[in-house]
């Protein structure tokens, strides 16, 4: 038989760097596997290729958590806003953790099911019924025995305090991340009181994910942290943050940025700006680092190079990458070649090759959430009506900017 393989909770007591996996959605709607808007993750069943080679570049990169394809896999997501799946929730979860395990088996690697907010809490259904979609997902993860369970994407803490409770009673690990920055959650629930309420609900892990850019969101832990031990509790912390830059940000995050989702290209960080987001995570404090939307494998690849000496090895990716770019040395260009050195990348301000582009955008700021008319989700396509009361609302939302 072979040998078990240390838990996340074995690995962060032992002070081990967990890194995590990149962001899924993005990088398969890019590859033309995932549609943008639903962003439903029924490739798992349409397109396991697609899945399975993803979840193989980030093990290769150096992840060694293979988090389930499962995001926004619930039933009340799958038919919402005219988007029908074929597929039940069951069907693409159980595919899911067959892939991810699959992957996961061939590395040193921890497979974790993951669920996400659900269009149910933003039109006011009930706990009682909130509670019951994310327990048709856990009820999967139990039966594919994934090693730990990731409530993730959260707004509210409120919806995110009920997943803990739910995840909690499987008796698996659980970690919790909110997608907020430094001001909270929509409801101005600070990051020190997410965390406190999170770990109150049994989470073991609690951090951030998504939304903002690394150094946001490794700041937003910080005060997570200082919040638990404040009240004297005890956790470790994670961070999934963005590739993107999002400096011009509100508490929304880069939704309500204009360039959302389909012109974000210019704000990508480098791999070099990664080693540095990986480096302040881990002077915080933070041992669980991984990232969300626009990570691609060289992403993770920066992360785990930057913290191999705490690591003690480098992925089997570093085999074609030379650290800060040495492999330039055998370049054909001597100018390139004079490039093959760690103080040049280190302090390159990268240009953007755009004459017009604007040094930072200014959020739409709608101000909306749960409860709202416009929050509001049915199964029924969105209207023409609708789509014009939408643009008045955003010519508003513009002017008042």
């Amino acid at each position: 038989m072979a040998p078990t393989k240390k838990g996340v909770l074995e690995r962060l007591n032992a002070g081990e760097v967990v890194i995590g996996d990149g962001g899924f959605v993005f990088a398969l709607e890019k590859r033309g596997y995932v549609k943008a808007g639903p962003w439903t993750p029924e490739a798992n069943c349409t397109h396991p290729d697609a899945v399975r080679q993803l979840h193989r570049e980030f093990l290769r990169a150096g992840a060694n958590v293979m988090q389930t394809f499962t995001f926004y896999a619930s039933d009340d997501k799958l038919v919402n806003r005219g988007w029908k799946v074929s597929l039940t929730g069951q069907q693409i979860n159980e595919a899911a953790c067959d892939l991810a395990r699959e992957v996961a088996s061939e590395g040193d690697a921890l497979v974790a099911g993951g669920i996400c907010q659900t269009p149910s809490y933003l039109s006011c259904k009930s706990e009682t019924e909130v509670k019951a979609i994310f327990k048709k997902q856990v009820d999967v993860f139990i039966k594919k025995n994934v090693d730990f369970l990731i409530a993730e994407y959260f707004e509210h803490v409120e919806e995110a305090e009920w997943a803990v409770q739910v995840l909690k009673t499987t008796g698996k690990a659980v970690a919790a991340c909110m997608c907020i920055g430094p001001e909270g959650d929509l409801n101005g629930v600070s990051p020190g009181d997410c965390a406190v309420r999170l770990v109150k609900a049994g989470a073991q892990i609690v951090g951030v994910n998504c939304h903002f850019d690394p150094m946001t969101c490794v700041e937003a832990v910080r005060l997570m942290k200082e919040g638990v031990e404040r009240a004297g509790l005890k956790a470790h912390y994670m961070v999934q943050p963005l590739a993107y830059h999002t400096p011009d940000c509100n508490r929304q995050g880069f939704i309500d940025l204009p360039e959302f989702p389909f012109a974000l290209e210019p704000r990508i960080l480098t791999r070099w700006d990664m080693q540095k987001y990986a480096r302040e995570a881990y002077k915080v404090g933070i041992r669980y680092i991984g990232g969300c939307c626009g990570f691609e494998a060289y992403h993770i690849r920066a992360l785990a190079e930057e913290l191999a000496p705490e690591r003690g090895f480098l992925p089997k990716a570093s085999e074609k990458h030379d650290l800060w770019g040495k492999g330039l040395e055998m370049h054909t260009k001597p100018w390139v070649r004079a490039r093959s050195r760690k103080d040049y990348w280190e302090t390159l301000r990268p240009s953007s090759g755009r004459p017009d582009c604007a040094t930072m955008s200014h959020p739409e700021g709608w101000g909306v959430t749960k409860g709202h008319a416009d929050l509001l989700q049915h199964a029924e396509a969105t209207s023409a009506q609708e789509i014009q009361h939408l643009l008045e609302m955003q010519r508003k939302a513009k002017s008042s900017a």
